[in-house]
């Protein structure tokens, strides 16, 4: 048993034929071999590999930097030709500060662009702390002076209100010390909703905060990691807005990182380097070589001498309800009992839901519990008074939130919650345009993704 244990350690996702050849080819972890299979030749750094593997495969890194696996036959050769170190990670030296730029903080959440692969299970793990990140991008130093801070080590989905809140005070701090614009380091998948809270949670902003994420780890050859955050530093510390705005790839090339309002983002696809789209309006702006190009008129703008106004405070007694055909209506009925406040409804269309779902609906509105619509389409607004569900849900007191994103529509009743306890206070609070979570109008704009 401690001989397997010790052998775990040694040649970690490796067993059964893999690793008896790799024990007669007398080959350690970081050490060079050659693999020899069916004429073919691969030569690169021995890696660990997935514990969920098979026993059949070897793992090497080529010199181009990528992995590969290579498959065992009864001709397989291995040959060791180099001695070599494990595979570590070892932070470059920090570039050389200039005063003289504007300075910039860089807080770090977590999340792919501050993660690395974690070789005992092929997935990526959060990594990469603040300074890490600074440290492997050294052009950084060219834009800006740079205080980088590690907040969390955290998966997005990890991520909760309560750290909505550390955020914003953090940022918060940063901006009262002169930081000429705040960059947070975040994973993609629930972004759009931390987006959003920051948005409601930093009002008045006197310069950018822009949140950055990466599709794929800062240790992968095609990484959009630095790419993504030079486009955000160079937004933060020159861009003429003050807003809470995301950034991130605008195609899956490497030209332009494009800066997309907090309130108005969602991530579109699971791994493309683009994922996040501004929907129902355009995006605030992109930058280009360094140069930031605004794509709209409309946006607020920065001001250093402007006075922060800090709002962190959420409340979590909310839930967000997607209906769906066949829905229990006992599902509401449970919220109310465990004493939700809030409930947004992510009806169909424009703003419905199965009419048997309406006596649990009443009698949430009855219990004072302020309940919400939005749509599960991505484009378009409400538009209750069309249909006679819709109205009758009007009647009943359900409240249209217009075009806002549900995720936007979810974040900001927490806010609400958390910013008053008066639920008339709260309705007119929740429809209000606070941050740009509502268009003024919407137009319909054909929204297809570059294809690959």
């Amino acid at each position: 048993m401690l001989e397997k244990a010790k052998l775990s350690e040694e040649f970690p996702g490796y067993r059964g034929e893999a690793l008896q050849l790799l024990k007669r080819a007398k080959a350690e972890i970081g050490d060079i071999i050659r693999i020899v299979k069916d004429g073919e030749s691969y030569e690169g750094i021995l890696i660990p590999r997935s514990e969920y593997g098979d026993d059949k495969h070897i793992v090497v890194k080529l010199k181009t930097g990528y992995n590969t696996g290579v498959r065992i036959t009864p001709t397989t050769q291995i040959e060791k030709v180099g001695v070599g170190a494990k595979p570590t990670f070892v932070p470059p030296t920090l570039p050389e500060q200039k005063p003289t730029l504007p300075k910039v903080a860089i807080i770090s959440t977590g999340g792919t662009i501050a993660s690395r692969v974690d070789y005992r299970t092929g997935g990526v793990r959060p990594a990469l702390s603040a300074s890490d990140l600074y440290s492997v991008v050294p052009e950084l130093s060219e834009v800006a002076n740079i205080d980088a801070e590690i907040l969390f080590s955290l998966f997005s989905e990890d991520i909760t209100a309560k750290h909505w809140s550390e955020m914003a005070k953090t940022i918060a701090s940063h901006i009262e010390n002169g930081a000429a614009g705040v960059v947070v380091a975040h994973g993609t998948d629930t972004l759009g909703y931390t987006a959003a809270a920051l948005s409601f949670a930093l009002q008045d902003l006197p310069v950018p905060v822009i949140i950055v994420a990466s599709q794929r780890s800062a240790d992968r050859p095609s990484s959009d990691a630095a790419t993504n955050l030079i486009g955000a530093v160079n937004a933060a510390t020159y861009a003429p807005f003050a807003e809470v705005a995301v950034a991130i790839h605008e195609t899956t090339s490497d030209k332009n990182i494009v800066i997309h309002r907090g309130t108005k983002t969602r991530k579109c696809h699971t791994s493309r380097r683009d994922t996040f789209k501004s929907v129902n309006t355009t995006s605030l702006a992109k930058t280009t070589n360094g140069k930031i190009i605004m794509l709209t008129k409309d946006y607020y703008k920065r001001d250093a001498s402007r006075k922060l106004s800090l709002k962190p405070s959420f409340d979590e007694k909310a839930a967000l309800i997607k209906f769906y055909p066949g829905l229990n209506p006992e599902v509401i009925d449970w919220h109310v009992d465990k004493g939700c406040k809030g409930i947004i409804l992510e009806g169909t269309g424009l703003g419905h839901v199965g009419a048997y779902c309406f006596s649990a609906i009443r009698r949430a509105v009855e219990k004072n519990v302020l309940v919400a619509m939005t749509s599960q389409c991505i484009w378009g607004r409400l538009g209750m008074t069309v249909y006679d569900h819709g109205r009758d849900l009007l009647a009943m007191g359900v409240i249209p939130l217009e075009d806002m994103l549900t995720e936007t529509a979810f974040v900001k009743l927490m806010w609400v919650l958390g910013q008053t306890k008066d639920m008339e206070e709260a309705k007119k609070l929740l429809t209000k345009n606070v941050a740009n979570e509502i268009s003024p109008r919407t137009e319909y704009e054909e929204a297809q993704g570059e294809t690959e």
